[in-house]
């Protein structure tokens, strides 16, 4: 979405064309350094008509690249866009990964240690986009999009509900883009968060539960009485986005992207 005004300095590239641009908007704070890990944002919000921008997690990508991460905000196509419809995004999600693993030696990044972060429509395509390969737009296009850890905020995994609700020509395939239909051992190691209060929560722990019995690496943090929502950047005088941020960032120390002090 090329009308994103970040408050912090971004290098803007585009990683796709569709019938319009689509953006990677990278957080970088030392251009020289290089093997460095990269991490991905994917926004939620993003299925409704004035759907949330990547600057939804401009305040993270701005912490970790500061961290020596590459931190990079990703424009991919949404409720905006005409004709749009969820498999566009997952699409898209793959298509930026491919993009971000090609361009290694220009980011300074070690292609082996990328992470991919996604809340709420940002996590269910991110998801999906592991657990559906079948799943693309690209003309020769190679399946080497796979990452090293997955962070997901919250996300609706039950498609079959999110196409009745709002993709109804979608429904009769719905079933076949649901995670929560397709249980089975796709996903690199993932730190999943989600608050009590959230209307998805009783969902996200069975997914959960159910991915974890066939052998995913799954660790669930719970936020108690917290809502949908609730990490974002100016909710709760930052209380939770620090201690959301602190807790990917003790996660990511453990997982060695990062340097311990």
């Amino acid at each position: 979405m090329k009308n994103c005004k970040f408050d912090f300095p971004v290098l803007e590239r585009v990683y796709k064309k569709t019938h319009r641009d689509l953006y990677l908007y990278v957080f970088d704070r030392d251009a020289e350094a290089k093997h460095r890990p990269a991490l991905l944002f994917f926004n939620g919000g993003s299925f409704k008509k004035n759907p949330i921008t990547p600057i939804q997690f401009q305040h993270q990508a701005n912490y970790f690249s500061a961290k020596g991460i590459v931190s990079i905000c990703v424009d991919y196509r949404n409720g905006s866009d005409n004709d749009f419809t969820p498999i566009q995004a997952i699409c898209d999600v793959k298509s930026s990964i491919r993009w971000v693993k090609d361009h290694y030696l220009e980011l300074g990044i070690d292609p082996n240690r990328i992470i991919v972060c996604g809340a709420s429509a940002g996590g269910y395509i991110t998801i999906s986009a592991f657990m559906f390969p079948e799943i693309e737009d690209e003309v020769n296009a190679t399946n080497d999009y796979n990452v090293s850890e997955l962070i997901i905020f919250a996300a609706g995994m039950d498609a079959i509900d999110i196409m009745t609700r709002l993709y109804p020509k979608l429904v009769q395939m719905s079933a076949t883009i649901s995670p929560k239909h397709n249980i089975k051992h796709c996903l690199p190691p993932t730190l999943w968060m989600c608050g009590t209060g959230d209307e998805l929560y009783e969902q996200n722990k069975d997914f959960i539960k159910q991915m974890q019995e066939v052998g995913n690496e799954i660790r669930f943090l719970i936020y108690e009485n917290m809502e949908h929502g609730f990490f974002n950047y100016g909710r709760h005088e930052n209380t939770y986005f620090e201690k959301t941020k602190n807790d990917i960032e003790e996660y990511l120390k453990e997982k060695n992207y990062m340097e311990t002090t």
